[in-house]
């Protein structure tokens, strides 16, 4: 039974289990420090496929494949699977999931993604629309590069905000087992534009979404950010990861000592040069669908706060002058 709890928040009774994980992950992502967490590396930028939207594609075809394995089900068995990427219409989605043969519904959250699907495939679980359900996301360098930036040939210089955009996907598959790590509550982000019209700064963009989400959060179920072993952002970096920190001081909420974001944790910044850290939907699918959940699987973790961020624009917004409208969807994990 799912319940409101404030007015932003949704308790979920049965706390649908995520019975089956999976990252994959790129090669850049390979040379940084989470290189041994992800299930799948690929060091082919085009995965033995004709472009690098095909190639994306077929990220997102390991991480299901993978997910449906070691969660020793079959993709029979799945009831519905929510999916969401970065490139136009969703492509990266509908071609990589063609031959699954499973009910599919579209997401787009930009970087948020990976919460928004968790968030719906929890929903249906625990509503018993479906007895088994599915969410992933994917992401990939060269083609978001040439989609919202500039030609790969034009070797433009990154500004010091920019980030790297992860090749990557993660993919859950959640049921109601009542084991192991599983989806508690949730809050569903509100759009929010504080005028942030520097595409090279997306991190700027995110952080009030995400302030405005965690806020709401607290606020709604009464806790507070030592009440968690992680608060875990998607895909601030460095830029938002701060920003973010500042706006929830003024408001005398400090998670400094709980905090980290998918796109410091998968790239060592000291080491790689990608300025303000990882971005990308295959971010923080990458990262929480193997290094969080395996440290849930562990122990090491039992009761965390999930939340993506997505910045909202388009290719035809940025060239039109537009500000960034940005999201935050957070998922509160805990194991039984």
């Amino acid at each position: 039974m799912i319940r409101r709890i404030g007015a932003h928040t949704v308790g979920f009774e049965e706390m649908p289990s995520i019975i089956g994980y999976a990252g994959v992950a790129g090669k850049i992502e390979s040379q940084g420090p989470l290189a041994d967490c992800f299930d799948k590396l690929i060091f082919d930028s085009y995965n033995g496929k004709d472009t690098y939207e095909q190639a994306e594609s077929s990220l997102q075809a390991e991480a299901v494949s993978l997910a449906i394995s070691k969660a020793k089900t079959t993709a029979d068995e799945i009831n519905y699977i929510f999916a969401g990427d970065l490139l136009n219409q969703c492509i990266g989605s509908s071609y990589g999931l063609l031959d699954f043969n499973i009910p599919y519904l579209g997401q787009y959250g930009a970087c948020s993604t990976m919460a928004q699907g968790l968030i719906m495939a929890s929903v249906f679980v625990e509503s018993g629309a479906a007895n088994a359900a599915m969410c992933v996301t994917s992401s990939h360098f060269c083609s978001a590069e040439r989609q919202y930036r500039f030609p790969l040939e034009y070797g433009g210089v990154r500004t010091p905000t920019a980030q790297w955009t992860v090749t990557g996907a993660g993919s859950c598959v959640l049921r109601n087992d009542k084991k192991g790590p599983s989806v508690a509550k949730a809050t569903v982000g509100k759009i929010v534009d504080l005028g942030v019209k520097d595409a090279n700064n997306m991190g700027a963009a995110m952080a009030p979404a995400a302030a405005d989400t965690l806020k709401n959060f607290f606020d709604d179920t009464g806790t507070k950010p030592s009440d968690y072993d992680l608060v875990l952002t998607g895909d601030l970096g460095e830029v938002g990861s701060r920003l973010l920190c500042q706006l929830l001081n003024q408001q005398s909420i400090d998670i400094t000592q709980k905090h980290n974001d998918c796109g410091l944790m998968i790239f060592d910044r000291n080491k790689q040069d990608v300025h303000a850290g990882g971005s990308g939907c295959g971010c923080a699918g990458s990262v929480f669908c193997s290094k969080i959940l395996n440290d849930m699987q562990s122990g090491k973790l039992k009761n965390i706060l999930f939340m993506a961020t997505g910045a909202l624009m388009s290719p035809t917004s940025s060239g039109q002058g537009a500000s960034i409208p940005s999201i935050a969807h957070l998922v509160n994990v805990k194991n039984r």
